[in-house]
């Protein structure tokens, strides 16, 4: 089986540029109404946004991968980042933290140059834990081969092998070289290119694809000219994960024409796109809606519930999940109601009297 790293022009990279020019001026498309929904946001909801998008990135990029973040811990370190929390009130996972510190590093400062030493700084951030005589070697370049293997002991299938270790420091300074020089390529397919590149060197133990996909945020933030992130390609990539453990493989077994894996990559980025301009419709819908009543005096009770209707309440409001979730009397619970519908907030549903639903008016 030969490799793209075994091809005698690696890497040379070449691909269809009407097909891959199509898809871009979808994604440009996309981009610029998300840009212009981003504008309408004032100073704390952009803040929070760019929260919910980093905190989505850090929790996807590590569960593709099979590793489990709990939400709190890695919110909880996104916003002291973002300096919405002080520091006494983050979390002390070093994982998490590490993680996050290394997302940031590459956003806030996209225009520095990606270093060898810089990738060691986040390779350290993301194996706080692990020592230099454990299972690999941390903050340094790895010194044994690599396979992507799945099946049982004794019946394996290799669905891909990484270039020999003593390979990897002059690999890594072609890509490093062609990542900090401008103008060699459109900044959006730079960002593909460059995932695509370091997973295929796979220069690490291991957090390949969670370096990979920093990477990527760090052009994608190049392309955009920003540090603010309102998508996460990360969790759009963990919900297309066989597609795209699928294109990487099959790319990684191809010849340099990567044409199908630019495609792949442009329209996951559009549905990445796409999610942040539904989920932006619902946050400016309920901006518009608390402008409307923040005049009206509500108790906390009622504050909370019309948050979590706004935020995916699953079923309809009725007064027993009102007294449940508000650990409250039912007579409360039906005064909170009754008050909301008088100031024209709530309404009822069509539904029978023995089991009345409420909604909110929008």
């Amino acid at each position: 089986m030969a490799y793209i790293w075994e091809n005698r022009d690696w890497p040379d990279f070449h691909w269809n540029e009407n097909s891959v020019n199509a898809e871009l001026q979808n994604v440009r498309f996309v981009q610029g109404q998300l840009i212009g929904m981003a504008s309408t946001f004032g100073f704390n909801t952009a803040n929070n946004v760019v929260a919910d998008s980093i905190t989505e990135s850090v929790i996807n990029s590590s569960e593709i991968e099979g590793i489990s973040l709990n939400f709190a811990d890695v919110r909880s370190s996104v916003v002291w980042q973002l300096g919405i929390e002080p520091e006494n009130q983050m979390q002390g996972n070093r994982y998490v933290n590490g993680f996050v510190e290394a997302m940031f590093d590459a956003l806030h400062n996209f225009q520095q140059p990606l270093t060898a030493e810089r990738l060691f700084y986040w390779h350290g951030l993301l194996f706080p834990n692990v020592s230099r005589t454990g299972k690999f070697t941390v903050a340094d370049w790895r010194k044994g081969e690599m396979q992507v293997v799945s099946g049982r002991y004794g019946s394996e299938t290799v669905h891909y092998e990484a270039p020999p270790a003593n390979d990897v420091p002059s690999q890594m300074f072609m890509f490093l070289n062609w990542f900090n020089k401008a103008d060699n390529c459109t900044p959006l397919l730079k960002s593909a290119i460059a995932h695509l590149w370091f997973v295929t060197i796979h220069p690490f133990g291991d957090g390949n694809g969670r370096i990979g996909r920093i990477i990527m945020d760090m052009q994608l933030a190049r392309d955009e000219g920003t540090s603010q992130r309102f998508y996460s390609m990360s969790a759009q990539m963990n919900r297309q994960k066989k597609s795209y453990y699928n294109i990487l493989e099959t790319t990684q077994k191809g010849n340099l024409d990567i044409t199908e894996y630019l495609l792949w990559f442009l329209r996951c980025l559009t549905d990445a796109l796409q999610e942040s301009i539904q989920t932006f419709s619902r946050t400016i819908e309920k901006q518009r809606f608390w402008d409307k009543h923040h005049s009206k005096p509500l108790n906390h009770r009622q504050i909370e519930m019309i948050n979590r209707l706004w935020d995916g309440f699953e079923g309809k409001l009725t007064t027993l999940k009102w007294t449940k979730m508000m650990k409250c009397s039912s007579d409360t619970a039906l005064r909170d109601i009754n008050d909301l519908i008088q100031k024209g907030i709530l309404r009822k549903d069509d539904g029978n009297s023995r089991n009345t639903g409420y909604e909110l008016i929008i």
